[in-house]
């Protein structure tokens, strides 16, 4: 397969600037039998991408892999990092070779959002809630260019990283309510030897700054550890390792349900956590048992 006239080379990947060339391109592909699995990523691809990768080679069928790299502008908001958001397009593109993606859609902005566009999409009560509160509008952004994601490049299936445990949640909701004949699995989340969750916001934080963001993760795992012990108890475990770094602006901590309803007396749960470290807002979540 070769690249459109508007599109550029990418070794064994083939990469495509607009929705016309790869629309065309996927939908040719699913006509012949094979299925299409698409990772949306905003760029700066690290291992946890990779693992999103991986998982899209591992499923089943005659799978075609295509990756998204696509800073979307439309779920930043005011004052937030849309300038400053690490890109390294080229980098980017060795990973998707060295792990054989064979399309690789990077439209611009005014590919995605042409003049006189303004229809998007509301995500409803969970969308204000969490994330959504210290982020207004951020999951309308985020649903939007999901939903065009869908639309142009018809995926069979899509993965997404458990870390945005609450954007998983929503896009699930999203497929559903909106009748996208797309499956939408979450990959659990890919951390470093510290336990710190892997995110291209991590490369903000200073030298200093880096070993004390792992409070997040050693806060959930306390919270974790003892779930036997009722919702209160967990909670009361993490708040006190957060405690213990007054570094850490915490936003929020809850538990919820899987679904992010209210938290359960048993079975499954989500806790989740969101902080600033200096500048950086770090975001984390570990499934607990109750």
């Amino acid at each position: 397969m070769t690249t459109t006239h508007r599109g550029f080379g990418a070794g064994r990947s083939t990469a495509y600037r607009t929705p016309a060339d790869i629309a065309p391109v996927t939908r040719a592909l699913r006509a012949a039998g094979r299925k299409v699995a698409l990772v949306p990523t905003m760029g700066a691809l690290h291992e946890g991408h990779r693992e999103l990768i991986r998982h899209a080679r591992c499923a089943p069928g005659a799978t075609v892999i295509a990756v998204s790299i696509f800073v979307n502008p439309l779920q930043f908001g005011a004052g937030e990092d849309l300038d400053r958001y690490p890109r390294s397009f080229e980098a980017d593109l060795e990973m998707c070779r060295e792990e054989g993606v064979e399309l690789v859609f990077a439209p611009g902005a005014p590919d995605m959002y042409p003049a006189g566009a303004d229809t998007t999409i509301v995500p409803g009560r969970l969308g204000e809630e969490l994330e959504g509160a210290a982020r207004p509008g951020h999951f309308t952004g985020v649903l939007t260019v999901v939903a065009k994601l869908f639309h142009i490049v018809a995926p069979d299936v899509a993965f997404f990283g458990e870390k945005d445990y609450q954007q998983l949640i929503l896009i699930k909701r999203m497929a559903r309510d909106l009748d996208f004949p797309v499956h939408v699995v979450g990959v659990p989340t890919i951390r470093e030897p510290d336990g710190l969750a892997l995110s291209s916001r991590n490369s903000y934080l200073s030298p200093s700054e880096r070993p004390r963001a792992a409070t997040l993760c050693r806060a959930l795992a306390a919270g974790a550890a003892v779930s036997a012990r009722g919702p209160q108890v967990v909670l009361e475990a993490a708040r006190a390792v957060l405690a213990g770094e007054p570094a850490l602006q915490v936003e929020y901590l809850e538990l919820r349900d899987p679904d992010l309803g209210p938290a359960p007396r048993e079975g499954r749960a989500r806790l989740l956590v969101a902080a600033r470290m200096g500048p950086t807002r770090l975001i984390d979540n570990v499934l607990v048992q109750m």
